[in-house]
């Protein structure tokens, strides 16, 4: 199976705006608003990442401005309603990921972690970029030529070198037709492509027998 083709360094965002540990919250909010950003990595001397200040850093202030806190789960939230610099502020230590991780390591790592945007760091924690949902979602932009192309050559190529598939893209929805002399070629073929960057969904049409690959 082929391997990705994109890595975080091909989709994110390599100009970032960050901020340092005594940057004011005013400050914070501002830079949030003019850059249209819901995060900023927070850095120290030579631009290494400690922490990030978020949007639902920032809340509690609002939040607890009134209220105390009812819940055990509200406490470090309230604690960061008296917060006025980003090292009070940011969450620490980091999640982060590096340039060369593929793609989907970095949606994995956002579902989980529940954020939208991660700082890039290099080996040695320093910032290279920054990666959003967004940025994730622009393999989704390649060409259905482009993704016959690379179906054709990189996956049918190595999992079925002289075996003729027909199969279509439109709009990154690949449907194989026709009949196929090696049935046991259909998941393996269906994994693969799935795999490649941009692929929306896989459909089998085989035998006259309609089916969505698993």
């Amino acid at each position: 199976m082929p391997a990705s083709r994109y890595t975080v360094s091909d989709v994110m965002t390599h100009t970032a705006v960050a901020i340092g540990r005594e940057a004011s919250y005013k400050e914070i909010v501002e830079l949030m608003h003019e850059w249209k950003v819901s995060a900023l990595p927070v850095l120290e001397g030579e631009g290494r990442v400690v922490g990030v200040v978020s949007e639902a850093d920032l809340l509690p202030k609002e939040e607890f401005r009134r209220a105390e806190p009812r819940l055990p789960e509200q406490l470090e939230e309230a604690s960061k309603a008296g917060g006025v610099l980003a090292e009070d502020l940011m969450s620490s230590p980091a999640v982060t990921v590096h340039p060369d991780a593929p793609i989907a390591e970095a949606a994995r790592i956002m579902a989980r972690k529940h954020v939208k945007r991660l700082p890039v760091v290099n080996g040695v924690g320093m910032l290279e970029g920054v990666v959003s949902r967004s940025d994730l979602l622009k393999v989704f932009l390649r060409p259905d030529e482009e993704l016959e192309e690379e179906i054709r050559e990189a996956v049918l190529g190595e999992l079925a070198p002289g075996t003729s598939l027909d199969f279509s893209v439109l709009d990154g929805v690949v449907t194989f037709r026709g009949p196929v002399r090696d049935r046991a070629l259909i998941p393996l073929v269906a994994r693969a492509v799935r795999a490649v960057e941009g692929v929306v969904d896989v459909r089998m049409e085989l035998d006259g027998a309609a089916s969505t690959a698993a």
